[in-house]
């Protein structure tokens, strides 16, 4: 499913004339199948961030591979990388990302609209989805006048609207009080089981981490510790 092989990456710092590289991946290997919930573990600045944002294409990589679904994505050109994430990864946000001026529903089917499918099989997939995380009663409703567990189910829903095969979160239970927390994450394993979706999970968060099917864990840009899917 996906599968990436020394990726490295470096950011340089400083002024001009003043210049500081620092390494921010230092060849990173592993591998995940589908339908498979895999945590990327590591405290801030650890690089786990940055390894998300290059494997969904917002970010080139100074070298290394990344293959998903038998597709080699790392060295696609900024359009390459949209139209790919388009159609292959839904996005999970701690902050939720909905744009406030439009209601659950019209969040929901934006990505639709982006790929230019008609407004009847819009209509239906978001109705199908609004059951699936019980948000049925509240589709006209704002973002403002949504719980924080409830906005982060419009932005799961949103995530999967357009049947992407991987979802990428980022730290989604952040923003959450503890049993809203705990809500959400029954969500993701049951959305996992139901649609073989497949999971990657930034989190600095061991609870969070504790219900994925394998944990990779970052410090200082190197994956750490006996795990079976570094290769």
């Amino acid at each position: 499913m996906i599968t990436v092989e020394s990726l490295h990456h470096t950011f340089t710092i400083g002024k001009k004339g003043n210049e500081k590289k620092v390494e921010v991946l230092k060849g990173i290997n592993f591998h995940i199948e589908q339908g498979e919930i895999v945590a990327v573990v590591g405290k801030s600045g650890s690089g786990k961030s940055t390894l998300l944002q290059i494997i969904a294409g917002f970010m080139r990589p100074d070298s290394g591979t990344i293959i998903v679904n038998n597709t080699e994505i790392s060295k696609f050109n900024e359009k390459q990388s949209a139209a790919f994430r388009l159609n292959h990864f839904g996005f999970i946000f701690q902050n939720f990302q909905l744009l406030p001026a439009q209601t659950v529903f019209e969040n929901i089917e934006l990505p639709l609209k982006l790929k230019g499918v008609s407004r009847a099989i819009r209509e239906k997939k978001v109705v199908e989805l609004l059951k699936k995380v019980g948000l049925t009663e509240v589709a006209d409703h704002y973002p403002n006048e949504l719980s924080g567990g409830q906005q982060q189910r419009v932005s799961i829903a949103r995530a999967m609207i357009t049947n992407p095969p991987i979802i990428l979160a980022d730290e989604p239970t952040g923003s959450l009080d503890s049993q809203t927390e705990l809500e959400i994450l029954a969500l993701i394993q049951k959305l996992n089981k139901e649609e073989n979706l497949t999971f990657i999970i930034i989190t600095h968060d061991e609870e969070v981490a504790s219900i994925a099917d394998c944990k990779l864990r970052m410090t200082d840009g190197l994956l750490v510790g006996g795990m079976t899917h570094v290769i």
